[in-house]
C-alpha cells in the first residue's frame, strides 16, 4: 500500500505524527500542499498535484478541505487511485459530485471514511431493514463556530446554555457551514441521501469538545449514537480522531462508498 496525503493543515499534521509514532512513516510517499510547510514532515513535499499523480499512490487521502478537493479530487481518481475524502460536505454540490463520479468510472473508489462518529455501519444495514428517518445534531462550544455563518445568525456570547442556530437537509448544512457539516454528510451518505437526512447545529455551553448525536428509525427499529471527540488541538472545528480515522479506513478499507456501484 502506497499512501499520499492532501493538505497539512491540523489533520495532515496528526496523521503524520500518528505514523512516526507507529514507524511506519514509509507507507506516505509525500504531501501535496499549497505552500511550504512551518516544519519538515520527513516526507517529500509535492507543490504540483501532477506531481504526487505521477508517483502512482494506491491511495490518496484528501484533508485539505472543501476547495481542494474540488480542485484536485477528479484527477486523482482518473489516475486510478482511490481517493479518501474527508471533506465529505463538497458532495453536496451536484454538479461537483457528478464529475467525481464520471471520473471514476474506469474503477477508482471514492470513501466516505466514519469521521468522528460511530454508528455508519448501522446506518447502511437499516437502509434494506427499513430506515424512515435520520437525524445528525452538532453540539459544539460557541468558540467553536466562530468565522462561520453562525455569527451572522445568533450572537456566538449568548447567555443560553444551547442555541440551535440550524435545522435543515443535510445538503444545505454542507453548503452552508462547509467547515462544520462534513459529518452530517458522511451519516446522510451511509443513510437517507443528502436531501432527506436532517441536521441540526447547536451551540452549546455543555461541551467542550465537539458532540455528534445521531438518532435513526424505521422498521428496522430504532437507535442512537452519541460521540463527544476531543477537539484537534490547533483546530477546534475539527475533532482529533478525524484524522485515525482517515488513516485506519486508508489501512483496513473501513468506510462507505461515496457513490452506489
Amino acid at each position: 500500500m502506497r499512501l499520499a496525503l492532501i493538505g497539512y493543515g491540523a489533520i495532515g499534521q496528526l496523521i503524520v505524527a500518528r505514523l512516526n509514532e507507529e514507524n511506519a512513516l514509509d507507507l506516505l510517499d509525500g504531501i501535496l500542499v499549497r505552500s511550504r510547510p512551518a516544519s519538515d514532515p520527513g516526507v517529500p513535499v509535492w507543490y504540483d498535484a501532477e506531481e504526487m499523480i505521477a508517483v502512482e499512490p494506491d491511495i490518496v487521502i484528501e484533508a485539505a478541505g472543501h476547495e481542494a478537493l474540488r480542485a484536485i479530487g477528479p484527477a486523482v481518481v482518473e489516475s486510478g487511485a482511490d481517493l479518501i475524502v474527508a471533506a465529505v460536505g463538497a458532495l453536496a454540490d451536484e454538479d461537483f459530485a457528478e464529475e467525481l463520479r464520471e471520473a471514476a468510472r474506469d474503477g477508482a473508489r471514492v470513501i466516505v471514511p466514519p469521521g468522528a462518529v460511530a454508528g455508519l455501519d448501522g446506518l447502511v444495514a437499516a437502509r434494506t431493514a427499513g430506515l424512515e428517518r435520520v437525524t445528525y445534531s452538532s453540539y459544539k462550544p460557541p468558540h467553536a463556530w466562530r468565522g462561520t455563518r453562525a455569527e451572522q445568525t445568533i450572537d456566538l456570547d449568548h447567555a443560553e446554555d444551547e442555541v440551535v442556530f440550524f435545522t435543515g437537509s443535510a445538503r444545505e448544512a454542507a453548503l452552508h457551514y462547509p467547515q462544520n457539516a462534513n459529518v452530517g454528510a458522511a451519516v446522510s451518505i451511509a443513510g437517507l441521501g443528502l436531501d432527506e437526512t436532517r441536521v441540526r447545529l447547536i451551540s452549546s455551553r455543555k461541551v467542550d469538545d465537539p458532540l455528534g448525536v445521531i438518532e435513526a428509525e424505521g422498521a428496522f427499529g430504532h437507535f442512537r449514537f452519541e460521540c463527544l471527540a476531543r477537539a484537534s488541538p490547533t483546530n477546534p472545528k475539527t475533532s482529533a480522531i478525524t484524522a485515525d480515522s482517515l488513516l485506519e479506513c486508508a489501512r483496513l478499507g473501513i468506510g462507505i462508498p461515496a457513490f452506489e456501484a
